[in-house]
């Protein structure tokens, strides 16, 4: 029981951690979301971690590598705590190490998965209900990397734009995938 209430307490902190620097990472194709109440929230809650981390990843194509490394590093962090404390692959081994880069590697992923389905959603909502609200054309620009492959080969039907149904269908069956290394490497995380 304490351990399910361990996992699940600092694992939502771990998640929530994670998902401000991978959105960091993310705001960077949509500049104006960081003049917004959501860029002033993620910069006020990751400027902490990020402008030091800066000194030593560098940028790569004018993109903030700190952010996505430091997302990477602390679900590895909160893997390793968690490898240390059930004994599992060695518990403080070299062996455990590279499961918990490995495993920390693939929840990073899944949570860029799930911040890429909650951008196309939002944008897909957006354009229904209020395609002229201010934050609008920035949660498009979100999305717009996403759907653009698949707007290249579906077109539109009856005017209706079926590119974000699509992706988020190849978004969720890599989420599967993405389920099942997990479960292979980590059994008892079972979140």
């Amino acid at each position: 029981m304490l351990f399910s209430l361990f996992t699940l307490i600092v694992g939502s902190i771990a998640d929530l951690l994670a998902l401000a620097l991978l959105t960091r990472f993310a705001m960077q194709w949509a500049p104006s979301l960081f003049r917004s109440p959501l860029g002033n929230f993620i910069a006020a809650v990751t400027d902490w971690a990020v402008l030091p981390a800066r000194k030593m990843v560098p940028g790569l194509f004018g993109l903030d590598m700190a952010s996505l490394v430091l997302a990477w590093l602390v679900q590895s962090i909160y893997i390793g705590v968690l490898l240390a404390i059930t004994g599992l692959h060695g518990g403080m081994s070299v062996g455990a190490l590279g499961i918990a880069l490995i495993a920390g590697l693939i929840e990073a992923l899944r949570l860029g998965v799930y911040l890429a389905m909650a951008s196309i959603i939002i944008s897909a909502v957006f354009s229904w209900m209020s395609p002229h609200a201010a934050i609008a054309p920035a949660v498009h620009r979100l999305a717009e990397p996403l759907l653009r492959p698949f707007r290249r080969v579906i077109p539109l039907v009856g005017g209706v734009d079926l590119s974000p149904l699509f992706a988020l269908l190849v978004l969720q069956a890599l989420l599967i995938v993405l389920g099942s290394a997990r479960a292979a490497l980590l059994p008892f995380l079972i979140r």
